[in-house]
């Protein structure tokens, strides 16, 4: 039993960095000269970052996803703490519901964010608002973390509703 308990506190702080990563890594969309997430785009070649405001065309589209991506990883933080106390507060046989609940949002939350992204991804790059031409990338790494996180995230709140309290 504690062998498996250590496997899922391992599993969630996976998933917990998984989602740290992809929300503030610079890597969403990548190209031969520069690299964009939800947040800024920067310019490889001469180092140089530009904040993404609410000049671009798609401002809302990026706004939803910032706010899902830190709603996925506070709820998947919360989780983990509540899993935490609920360890040693349930009695022997109970249920790790309220954790499971709390992960299963942040997975909605983390799947939500890129979705909007994967949906939007055309008229996010062909913004005005850019300095350069980014339309012409692909998804990054952080996209791709993004979706692990999800499918993370998932699998844990799934453990959590099935796994019950032993000795």
């Amino acid at each position: 039993m504690l062998i498996l308990l250590a496997f899922i506190i391992v599993f969630h702080i996976t998933s917990a960095a998984l989602l740290f990563i992809s929300t503030i890594d610079n890597a969403w969309w990548v190209g031969d000269n520069f690299s964009t997430d939800v947040w800024r785009m920067c310019a490889t070649n001469t180092s140089t970052c530009m904040a993404i405001t609410d000049e671009f065309n798609e401002y809302q589209s990026i706004q939803a996803v910032q706010a899902t991506m830190i709603l996925s990883t506070i709820f998947c933080c919360v989780a983990f703490l509540v899993f935490i106390l609920q360890l040693f507060r349930l009695k022997q046989g109970e249920r790790f519901v309220l954790t499971s609940i709390i992960q299963l949002l942040s997975c909605l939350c983390v799947m939500i964010a890129a979705s909007i992204y994967t949906d939007r991804h055309e008229e996010l790059h062909q913004s005005h608002g850019y300095r350069m031409e980014v339309s012409k990338g692909q998804y990054g790494y952080s996209f791709v973390l993004a979706w692990i996180a999800f499918a993370f995230t998932l699998i844990s709140g799934v453990m959590y509703l099935v796994l019950r309290k032993r000795k």
